[in-house]
């Protein structure tokens, strides 16, 4: 599906966030630089807007991550046009099954992509087991607004006019498969303990854009182990 619209990905992206996503996207970087990261896993690249605004931070090298192989077609031209080619390496790859060993990266980061595995838990004990002891996951995810009024208007939006416009302009089955998979998701808490499940701890929770989407944080803790 989404090598099916990776051509109008991006274009996409922007036009139905009304440019908002650049803002989020930057918000992760700004709370990646508190941990001073010198490796960092970007899971579910997509065409790697978020891997490249990590290059913002200094002395960082990034490895960016998609199952979709002309989704990383498209970054590659992208990276090579903004001479990022030494700080970004790219691969083709399943999140759920991840070609690194135990310990290697000081941050692992996936903007908008966890509510699309196939086995979430799967994903994040991967995620837990490439982190270096004491690393850091930074999750950027679609949520639900919790004002009444807000959320009315975005369940209209994202459940009538995204799916229609997406359908003319790209993929029909795509965007209607967005709506489905964010409503689907948990959110909030309720991922809060999705994660502790799955030994991360200090787990925070930051809504942006009345709750639109939301920003998680968490720790490996060295002492912890999967069974």
């Amino acid at each position: 599906m989404f090598n099916a619209i990776a051509n109008r990905y991006d274009f996409l992206n922007h036009f139905f966030s009304l440019g908002i996503d650049i803002y989020w996207r930057k918000k992760v970087v700004q709370q990646a630089k508190h941990y001073k990261p010198k490796l960092i896993l970007d899971l579910a690249t997509g065409t790697a807007d978020l891997a490249i605004a990590l290059t913002r931070l200094k002395n960082t090298k990034i490895i960016a991550l998609d199952i979709a192989e002309k989704m990383i077609r498209i970054a590659e031209k992208k990276i090579k046009q903004k001479k990022l080619d030494e700080r970004i390496n790219l691969v083709v790859g399943d999140g759920e099954a991840l070609d690194f060993k135990e310990n290697k990266f000081d941050l692992v980061t996936i903007s908008l992509g966890i509510r699309n595995y196939e086995n979430p838990n799967k994903g994040l004990k991967e995620i837990w087991r490439v982190l270096k002891n004491k690393g850091t996951i930074i999750v950027l995810e679609f949520s639900k607004p919790s004002n009444k009024i807000l959320a009315i208007l975005y369940n209209i939006y994202f459940t009538k006019i995204l799916p229609f416009i997406g359908g003319l302009l790209s993929s029909k089955s795509a965007y209607n498969y967005l709506p489905d998979s964010v409503e689907k998701f948990p959110y909030g808490k309720d991922f809060k303990q999705i994660l502790e499940k799955n030994q991360f701890t200090n787990v925070k929770i930051n809504p942006l854009t009345f709750g639109i989407v939301t920003i998680y944080i968490a720790t490996k803790n060295k002492f912890q182990r999967f069974d």
